[in-house]
């Protein structure tokens, strides 16, 4: 059983369900809601540049290459699901604490 709702173990690595908020004042990772992480971008809507900035952010806060994160559904929706290749849900909670 995972630690949280937001995170599921697969095969592959993890599975992470966010809400994006995209033109935030600043890139964060906020709180969990019900079932999703809540994630905010600078960047807009327009042209996959918030889904840019999420995978990057993700990559960053993991301290993994961008090909790790991939974008499983959700390309034109703010509800999003989302690949963690190689990464434990424990792994990926520690990693968000920081």
């Amino acid at each position: 059983m995972p630690a949280a709702s937001f995170l599921r173990a697969t095969s592959g690595g993890t599975l992470l369900s966010v809400k994006l908020q995209p033109r935030a004042s600043k890139n964060e990772i906020s709180e969990a809601m019900g079932d999703e992480l809540k994630i905010k971008v600078t960047a807009p809507p327009v042209d996959a540049a918030a889904n840019q900035a999420l995978i990057e952010l993700l990559a960053d806060t993991l301290d993994c290459s961008r090909g790790k994160v991939e974008l499983l559904r959700g390309q034109t929706s703010r509800h999003k699901t989302i690949l963690l290749h190689g990464f434990q849900p424990e792994e990926v909670l520690q990693k968000f604490s920081r």
